[in-house]
């Protein structure tokens, strides 16, 4: 697990591999973004996409599965705002992974025990296809903060 004083400009991580499927972007779309490009290829063949599009916020979900799971931070990932844009369509039979990079490790002046890390998270097909870039500033804590495994764990009382 890291902390905040393991992070540097620079580093890398990448996730394992997310496979979608036309069950799977149905599904998704069918719960939580109801559109017709979404819902059926048939539909969506007459829509800008031009045949069937995974719904951006699942993507985004996606993305935020493969982060947690290869981004580890010993607090969790919280995020403190986000900048998402999707840059191509994703498609049934894509194979998602997410590169995340550190772009700026900040101390925080007013509480030692933590800082602000952000960081750029491209999701990525087979293709090298970059279909979501995602930024956000992450509340990440020092070691000596107690935050182990993404919960407090408070110090013992001497």
């Amino acid at each position: 697990m890291l902390y905040l004083e393991d992070l540097t400009v620079g580093d890398q991580f990448t996730s394992e591999r997310y496979s979608i499927t036309e069950e799977n972007i149905i599904a998704f779309a069918e719960e939580y973004d109801p559109q017709p490009f979404h819902l059926s290829d048939e539909l969506a063949q007459e829509s800008f996409f031009e045949g069937l599009a995974a719904s951006g916020w699942q993507v985004g979900s996606i993305t935020m599965r493969l982060i947690a799971k290869s981004l580890p931070i010993a607090s969790g990932v919280i995020g403190g705002g986000v900048t998402l844009r999707w840059l191509s369509p994703t498609r049934p039979g894509d194979v998602l992974h997410v590169v995340t990079e550190i772009k700026e490790v900040i101390p925080s002046k007013s509480k030692p025990d933590r800082g602000i890390v952000t960081i750029e998270a491209n999701t990525i097909n087979q293709h090298n296809d970059v279909r979501q870039f995602f930024e956000s500033n992450l509340l990440v804590f020092r070691r000596s903060s107690g935050f182990r495994g993404g919960i407090f764990e408070p110090k013992e009382r001497s």
